[in-house]
């Protein structure tokens, strides 16, 4: 049997009219940047992350970068952001002229430990950037009190949560500034690249919306050095129309995690731990196990794909040379693995992998 890490074709054969009727009204008004479907996809956005204000952009990393630049931070700051994450958390400190400081994890939830962020406050500490790993919330309220304690910026890293939430309390909804990637296996992908900032007030949102368009405000009127970073019409139109099933993916998500949980209960094999009242929604499914690299040659030779988020810890990687070494991060990295997860894996496919790492961990 063939499992895949993740099949974005099933998705898209289920919901193919929905997405050909967003498509072909796209094509038929010919408004290619910015209009209604994007004023639309921001509206519906903010409401879904309870924020009174939604900037698109062209992706994810540039969010960051924007989010980054409308708080002013540059040369000179600091910035922490958690051990574990894609590079794009710390490279977009580094593109902002400011330096990222890392902090390790907690062992159980891989997000920003908040007890190691506060160690490493300094006068030059501007912002902190939890990463709601996985699809589950970092520890918000210590990280609120902590950065409320030291005056500090929080730009919440949601680009693999979306729906997740805390108390019921949505990601996106508690930072100063929130960045939304929507990369195509993301729980709400585009077909391409998409990214989108929640914001806080009007006039940071008015920042933000002025770098992503050159400097502009008004025509011709450059008033600061910006970027393009404007979200595509046809990519607005595929998120707003896939937004509906966002709900009953997200359950069947959860549904896959909790039989996987099931089944490795008696296994050799550590499961996602979750804060009480905490909301995963899975992005990816990762347990820990020894002989990690093993298990994925095992499992690819019996025809199921796996992946690494993350190889290696961030400060450990050449870019940021004489980051402060980060010892949960480094160690949990040689032993975390990834198994297939998407809302339309079936009940045989989760089965077959679970046999598979019970044979190999028997063996092992």
């Amino acid at each position: 049997m063939r499992v895949p890490f993740v099949d974005l074709s099933e998705q898209f054969k289920a919901i193919k009219p929905v997405i050909d009727k967003a498509i072909n009204e796209v094509f038929t008004n010919s408004v290619y940047i910015g209009g209604e479907p994007v004023e639309a996809l921001e509206k519906t956005l903010a409401n879904l992350t309870k924020r009174d204000f939604c900037v698109t952009c062209a992706n994810g990393t540039d969010g960051l970068e924007i989010a980054l630049e409308a708080l002013g931070i540059s040369a000179g700051d600091e910035v922490l952001v958690p051990a574990l994450s894609w590079i794009s958390t710390a490279s977009a400190v580094v593109r902002v002229g400011a330096k990222p400081v890392f902090v390790d994890i907690d062992p159980d939830y891989y997000t920003i430990d908040p007890v190691d962020a506060r160690s490493k406050i300094t006068a030059k500490t501007k912002a902190i950037v939890p990463v709601h790993l996985y699809g589950l919330p970092a520890q918000m309220e210590l990280i609120l009190s902590i950065a409320e304690e030291y005056n500090l910026f929080i730009i919440e890293d949601c680009a693999q949560a979306i729906g997740a939430s805390i108390n019921k309390n949505p990601v996106g909804s508690m930072g100063d500034l929130a960045v939304f990637s929507f990369y195509p296996s993301k729980n709400l992908g585009a077909y391409g690249d998409a990214g989108a900032l929640m914001v806080s007030t009007a006039d940071l949102a008015e920042q933000c919306r002025t770098l992503t368009s050159l400097g502009l405000q008004g025509k011709h009127r450059h008033v600061l050095i910006g970027r393009n970073s404007r979200l595509d019409t046809i990519q607005a139109a595929i998120i707003q129309a896939k937004i509906p099933f966002l709900e009953e993916w997200t359950a069947k998500r959860r549904r896959v995690a909790r039989l996987y949980n099931n089944y490795f209960a008696d296994m050799a094999v550590k499961t996602p731990r979750i804060p009480t009242n905490f909301k995963h929604v899975f992005h990816a499914y990762v347990i820990q196990v020894e002989n990690r690299d093993q298990l994925r040659e095992y499992l690819d030779n019996q025809g199921v794909v796996t992946q690494i988020h993350y190889p290696q810890a961030l400060p450990d990687l050449e870019v940021f040379p004489g980051a402060v070494h980060c010892p949960v991060a480094t160690e949990i990295t040689s032993k975390i693995v990834s198994l297939p997860m998407y809302p339309e894996l079936s009940d045989e496919q989760i089965q077959y992998v679970v046999e598979l790492v019970k044979n190999f961990t028997k063996g092992s």
